[in-house]
């Protein structure tokens, strides 16, 4: 079975955006302990540095984004963003690389892993 591949940026602002779900899901856990207020504070303070870890994985993100290399894609012709040597567009899942020794070759993530020598 072959693996889906998606954009980087969408990988990290989709792993963002279930930090928020599981912060709720977690905060909501604690309603069902209202008679030990210790074990309530818990689970909601649990969701709460969840939601905020959410917070900080956007922000990372965005400031990152602002830093990646924009080009227009080849295939469908919409500018999108690349982080590393290959990366997906964000529209039409075409693999799109900067490195000019990598084009042709078919799409593995192990290329923006660093070599160990």
């Amino acid at each position: 079975m072959a693996r889906k591949y998606s954009s980087k940026i969408n990988k990290i602002r989709t792993f963002a955006l279930s930090l928020v779900f599981v912060g709720f899901f977690v905060m909501y856990l604690g309603i069902f302990f209202r008679e030990s207020m210790i074990v309530m504070t818990i689970f909601m303070l649990l969701g709460l540095l969840c939601i905020v870890g959410s917070t900080v994985v956007y922000f990372w993100i965005g400031m990152l984004s602002t830093k990646a290399v924009q080009v227009v894609c080849p295939s469908c012709g919409k500018h999108t963003k690349v982080l590393g040597r290959v990366d997906m567009c964000m529209y039409c899942n075409e693999p799109l690389t900067l490195d000019p020794t990598l084009e042709g070759k078919e799409f593995n993530e192990e290329y923006n892993r660093k070599k160990e020598s």
